[in-house]
């Protein structure tokens, strides 16, 4: 059941992800942008299955070499994403045409890890796919938040009262 579970968490955050990359939206750096990917962190590393004990070393590097990828990729998908300064002074954000060649990457990489895994005999939990999401998620955001920062530029110091 909690496998089933787990597909669903991951179908939902992809829909949600992948919808709103692709459109233009004001960037909020007061937003606690970790949030998600350390609930999705936590629920993948309660599931003792996250790694298959009878293969454990080997799965042990096939799930840390993913969440290396991962955060390669989350990484390579922060710099696809355009960013901007409104004429209001916001700052804005959107998925480019990158984004969507870095997602079809991602996933190519995904599948080649799976197929991985499938070769050597190693069980891999949906845990496994969760946790890398939440890295990736985390990376992505913190590339992101980190442009946007440079973006809008040194703050003013305010006098302390």
């Amino acid at each position: 059941m909690a496998a089933l579970v787990n597909v669903i968490i991951i179908v939902a955050v992809l829909v949600l992800v992948a919808g709103r990359q692709l459109q233009a939206r004001k960037v909020d750096l007061g937003r606690r942008f970790w949030v998600l990917p350390v609930v999705l962190a936590v629920i993948a590393l309660r599931d003792p299955k996250v790694i298959d004990h009878a293969h454990e070393g080997t799965a042990i590097a096939l799930l840390a070499g993913s969440v290396v990828l991962v955060l390669v990729m989350g990484v390579v998908w922060g710099w696809t994403v355009r960013i901007w300064r409104a004429a209001d002074g916001s700052v804005w954000a959107k998925g480019t045409a990158a984004t969507i060649a870095a997602w079809s990457g991602l996933i190519a990489v995904r599948v080649g890890l799976y197929a991985t895994g499938a070769v050597l005999h190693v069980h891999q939990s949906s845990s496994a796919l969760l946790l890398t999401l939440g890295v990736l998620l985390l990376t992505r955001s913190l590339v992101v938040n980190w442009r946007a920062r440079l973006l809008e530029g040194p703050q003013p110091l305010r006098p302390v009262a």
